[in-house]
């Protein structure tokens, strides 16, 4: 017996609704898993206390103090300083420069310091202020560091929970007055220890007990000649326009479910307890008259991430911009500032003030893997 055009419309809704309840699972679902797996990717405990103790240690803890000349000459360009990690990986490892990783584990704040320094020592060597190309910087020593000798007041066990902050990193990464805490690179360090490839568990032994007192003495070689709070979009532009890196602590978070806009920015959304790094700026007034112009032009500042380069799609601008990025809007950037724990990361002159030429810039020339990307001028750390 023909089914009659009601109970054929009856059916057809059943099946809708079936079919809207599967995909509604599914999505659920996946969503869920990626925040699930993001929870695990954070780690900044902010330390408001101990924070405010290490700027008082600090003869200029502020960036318009330490950074006057920056602030008082810098121009409104827009900047890209994962250029210059792009041309060392080249020069070292002969292949790009990639967003880094830090897996499940809340080794976050040990990531944006490391990638922050790796960068401004790449910075440093394009502007002749360092002989040769740096190697990548290992982020366990300023993790284990970050939460036991650099803490205020040190600790000598800091248990087995993840988490740090960026003030503690700061103190590290810029040396101790024992001779401990500063850089290592990604490389065999003694016959017992091997910092070539991340290690989550090594990150872990440390995190709790410390960086070995031979290596902290060994990363005293390689520091930080000068850390300092940026805490305003002015102090942050000057900071980024003259090459210094900043990274980035608070608890702002992004709609990592979402995708970047044709412009590559993000949207806010959510808390993240999260530190990554600021690697470039652009200008709403820099795009006007632009060869490549935004098509939405506003004041922002590209973010790199330590999740590798998969977590996040959509647009860019420039066509270069990593994956694994992406950019922040002022008012954004300005509300993980107020919260009063990201430091500029200075160069071996300190936080000298540098015109940095800027011309080629929005049209890097890359012909193959180990050729590197063509720019007219560089930076240093």
């Amino acid at each position: 017996m023909p089914r009659s055009e009601s109970g054929q419309w009856t059916l057809s809704a059943i099946a809708f609704v079936i079919f809207a309840a599967v995909v509604g699972t599914v999505a659920s679902r996946y969503t869920a898993r990626l925040v699930d797996r993001l929870e695990g990717n954070y780690g900044y405990n902010p330390n408001p206390e101990a924070t405010e103790r290490f700027l008082k240690q600090l003869n200029e803890p502020r960036f318009a103090q330490a950074g006057e000349e920056c602030v008082e000459q810098m121009k409104p360009v827009d900047t890209f300083l994962y250029r210059y990690a792009d041309e060392a990986s080249r020069a070292v490892y002969g292949k790009p420069f990639a967003a880094w990783n830090q897996g499940s584990a809340g080794t976050c704040v040990s990531f944006g310091w490391g990638v922050g320094s790796y960068i401004s020592q790449a910075v440093d060597w394009k502007t002749g202020r360092l002989p040769h190309p740096p190697k990548l910087v290992a982020t366990e020593p300023i993790y284990g560091g970050s939460r036991t000798a650099g803490r205020l007041p040190p600790v000598a066990f800091a248990g087995w929970s993840d988490g740090s902050y960026g003030a503690a990193a700061a103190r590290w990464v810029s040396g101790l007055k024992n001779g401990q805490g500063g850089i290592l690179y990604r490389e065999r360090q003694t016959d017992e220890v091997d910092l070539s490839e991340y290690s989550i568990e090594l990150s872990r032994q440390w995190g709790a007990y410390g960086v070995p007192k031979d290596l902290g003495a060994k990363a005293n070689t390689h520091r930080a000649m000068k850390v300092a709070l940026v805490s305003t979009w002015d102090e942050l532009a000057a900071a980024i326009t003259s090459g210094y890196c900043v990274p980035i602590c608070s608890n702002v978070g992004f709609a990592a479910t979402s995708v970047r806009d044709a412009d590559g920015f993000l949207p806010r959304g959510g808390s993240w307890g999260h530190c990554m790094c600021v690697v470039g700026i652009k200008f709403a007034a820099g795009s006007v008259g632009s060869t490549e112009p935004m098509k939405n032009p506003r004041d922002g500042v590209l973010i790199l991430n330590s999740w590798g380069t998969k977590w996040v799609s959509g647009g860019k601008h420039p066509a270069d911009q990593p994956d694994g990025s992406f950019w922040c809007s002022r008012a954004d950037i300005e509300a993980i500032l107020r919260q009063g724990d990201s430091f500029a990361i200075g160069g071996v002159d300190g936080f000298r003030y540098r015109d940095l030429e800027h011309r080629e810039w929005l049209m890097p020339q890359v012909t193959t893997q180990r050729n590197p990307v063509r720019i007219s001028h560089a930076l240093a750390l």
